[in-house]
């Protein structure tokens, strides 16, 4: 991306609508005067006198239980530096975010202006009361250790410095699974650590814990080896000086078995690594520039295990694999600390969990066929849904174990159920739906690319990876407008109607005809078309110089859809197309509702096809269909027509795929209250399943359940998704915004990979 154009775009994402990234939103009703009363004075009186008969009452009336402070006094930010509180915030915002999205912690982030130790300290203890958790954050060595071990020994409310055990806990995780494909053991292993901050002495502290001697370890500053004679060092940094003969990182990582990076990019040659033993483990987590490039390593070494902070590359050692979750645990036992047998716990956990079968939906996200536990998976992806029940659990039991838990758990099955639930609290599948695109290399053809809002989301798809942008329409205008949003690359650019273009649409519209002289078409008519951007992008896709195609921006669905349906062939089997919605909802997660934009009335034969179709692609998103066939009805409660239809739609499906999960006729309630149908049709085959499908009787009902949902809800809709045709062909509805088109394009992309996936596998 343009230098430019990226600090443009940073800027507005976190000036607009609103500033920042955070806000307070409120948990109960408000609508009413005894709402209000209840919520404030008189009522507010009660949960008070409560909380003065008892303290741990607070964790009942309030927010408490579920808070976190986010605090930083901005003398380490980042690569940054010292850059001061205010300077801080929007990276402690940013760290709350990932805390509500990942674990749905909320954060009140806290930027303290004082340098001093003491100071600091006095704050925070000052304000503990409010939190369920204290998160320290970019705040430097060696204060960071001094103002950690006093607030952990003065509060008691979980504390943790991020920068140091996050990266230590995930590395360690790594650690423990690439030694054992090394053949190593971790008592033995000689361990290299480029870095002496605070980062590098608690990943050096945690591996000890686990096994390795301090006696194997060499630690290094920008000055070189810490040696024993250097008064500057401090106590900490001491711990790890040596006496040995060795002064250069060269000297260190002759003959070592890993190598720990924390420091600084392009520091570690390949005549280095080469120097170091049999199946060397090298975790080259500076960022953005590792100590040593992944390419240069993998090339240099056939027997290197890598890991980086990259997301590029295999193994990412990334902090968001730790700290949402250890909190998560803490916090739902009102854990009074985190203490080292929790962080052992979720080391544990990370380090497990590498070994298991991984899901569908990873895979899915990641681009690969099958991980499986190796040298290029060691360490859990960060989309693994798995994390938010796994390490929560692991360190909820460890803090029991070790007596620092107020509110133990005595059902475990119930709060692993909790916490799969949590899933459904943000837009996951969009980051999923976006790293899937960025894995596969697909070009996508826009046909009104001289809209500036569809140019802008190609803007964004090129930048971001997603896919490489084929521009149709006036290219005159879309020069002008490519300047205007500083859109620099050189991306090609097509005018139908051009004399430019006239050999390719002779040579288009003579196919065309070929394929449909017998319906009525003329070679004329067929060259008329190919002026048309709809038909042209069309034949861009069937002679495959575009891997996908995206049209409707500025015209109704109907109107765009027609070229489409003329041009492009439907899947060997599909009787008619339809189309799907997937709608991102706060409560529920990713729900799919069909069909929601081209058939009004479809028949029971029709409906079996859309919940088919409709399945398949629920699978492409890596999750496995849960269907209700909604109504007005519940089971058979009503014999009118619309019913019936579902009814006969339903036994087929029962009959012809016993395996898929789908019933109905159901009304909405019953289809996602699990409660009320368990009660009341405990026969359902959706009982004590998570309705992830929807299929409605008509286009009535889908498309205006779909679009209530995004206005009054504010739920994200990606969509129509068509279902059935031979290529990956959408329309946008008519005016979609920037990011529902950028939404749209990865699902064109993924749709792409995965139809030549599929015809490949037939071959």
């Amino acid at each position: 991306m343009h230098k430019d154009s990226k600090r443009r775009e940073a800027l507005l994402y976190h000036a607009k609508p609103a500033p920042g990234k955070i806000s307070i939103v409120p948990t109960k009703p408000t609508s009413s005067q005894r709402d209000l009363s209840l919520a404030y004075s008189p009522g507010v009186a009660e949960p008070c006198l409560e909380i003065a008969k008892d303290v741990n009452n607070v964790y009942k009336y309030t927010a408490k239980g579920n808070l976190v402070a986010v605090i930083s006094n901005g003398t380490a930010v980042l690569g940054l530096g010292d850059i001061g509180p205010e300077a801080s915030k929007p990276v402690m915002e940013g760290k709350g975010l990932l805390f509500k999205i990942f674990a749905g912690i909320d954060v009140f982030d806290i930027e303290v202006d004082t340098k001093n130790i003491d100071e600091f300290v006095e704050t925070v203890k000052r304000i503990a009361p409010t939190f369920g958790g204290i998160n320290l954050e970019d705040i430097k060595a060696p204060e960071s250790f001094e103002i950690e071990r006093r607030l952990k020994e003065e509060l008691d409310i979980p504390v943790m410095h991020d920068d140091q055990h996050g990266t230590a806990i995930i590395s360690a995780a790594a650690l423990l699974n690439a030694v054992e494909l090394a053949g190593k053991k971790l008592e033995e292993i000689e361990i290299v650590v480029s870095g002496a901050g605070s980062a590098a002495i608690a990943c050096a502290n945690l591996y000890v814990a686990l096994g390795a001697k301090k006696e194997n370890f060499l630690m290094l500053n920008s000055k070189g080896v810490l040696k024993k004679d250097n008064e500057k060092l401090s106590s900490l940094q001491l711990e790890y000086a040596t006496d040995k003969p060795v002064s250069t990182l060269a000297d260190a990582v002759k003959g070592a078995d890993v190598f720990i990076g924390l420091s600084t990019g392009d520091i570690l040659s390949a005549d280095m690594l080469l120097s170091m033993a049999d199946n060397p483990i090298v975790f080259a987590m500076a960022n953005p520039n590792p100590e040593i490039k992944y390419d240069l390593a993998i090339a240099a070494r056939n027997d290197v295990i890598m890991a980086t902070g990259r997301s590029d590359h295999p193994n990412q050692v990334n902090n968001v694999l730790g700290f949402p979750y250890i909190f998560r645990g803490a916090l739902d036992v009102r854990a009074t600390k985190i203490n080292e047998e929790m962080k052992m716990a979720a080391v544990r956990a990370l380090a497990d969990l590498a070994k298991e079968t991984v899901p569908e939906q990873v895979n899915i996200a990641y681009g690969e066929t099958k991980l499986s536990f190796g040298r290029e998976y060691i360490i859990p992806k960060p989309f693994d849904p798995r994390l938010i029940t796994e390490v929560p659990l692991a360190v909820a039991k460890a803090a029991i174990d070790s007596g620092v838990a107020t509110s133990p758990i005595t059902d475990w099955d119930k709060y692993r159920d909790e916490l799969a639930d949590r899933l459904g609290n943000d837009n996951k599948m969009v980051r999923l739906l976006m790293n899937r695109a960025k894995t596969t290399s697909q070009k996508v053809v826009y046909t009104e690319a001289d809209q500036i809002n569809v140019l802008k989301a190609a803007q964004i798809v090129y930048e971001e990876g997603i896919a490489t942008p084929i521009l149709l329409g006036n290219k005159k205008v879309i020069l002008e407008l490519k300047e205007e949003l500083g859109f620099h690359a050189d991306v090609e650019i097509i005018d139908p109607k051009t004399d430019e273009e006239a050999e390719r649409r002779e040579i288009f519209a003579q196919k065309f005809w070929k394929s449909r002289e017998r319906h009525g078409v003329t070679l004329n008519d067929a060259r008329k078309m190919m002026r048309d951007r709809s038909y042209f992008a069309s034949m861009l896709v069937l002679e495959e110089q575009a891997d996908a195609m995206l049209s409707g921006y500025s015209r109704s669905y109907r109107t765009a859809l027609k070229p489409v349906l003329e041009m492009i062939p439907k899947i060997q089997g599909v009787r008619k197309i339809s189309s799907a919605n997937l709608m991102l909802t706060q409560k529920r997660g990713p729900v799919f509702l069909a069909d929601t934009a081209i058939n009004p009335d479809p028949t029971a034969e029709e409906l079996a096809d859309i919940a088919l179709m409709t399945a398949t692609t629920v699978k492409m998103f890596g999750m496995e269909p849960v269907t209700a066939m909604i109504s007005y009805s519940n089971f058979g409660s009503s014999n009118l027509e619309s019913p019936r239809k579902i009814q006969k739609a339903v036994e087929s499906l029962h009959e012809r795929y016993p395996d898929l999960i789908v019933d109905g006729d159901i009304q909405m309630d019953f289809a996602l209250n699990q409660e009320l149908l368990k009660e009341n049709f405990p026969f359902s085959k959706l009982v004590n399943r998570k309705v992830n499908t929807l299929i409605f009787a008509n286009l009535d009902a889908a498309n205006s359940t779909y679009k209530m949902l995004k206005e009054l809800n504010g739920a994200t809709s990606i969509g129509p998704i068509i279902l059935g045709l031979d290529k990956a062909v959408h329309v946008f509805q008519l005016g979609a915004s920037v990011e529902e088109m950028v939404n749209m394009t990865a699902v064109a992309v993924v749709d792409a990979d995965e139809k030549k996936k599929r015809k490949k596998n037939k071959k």
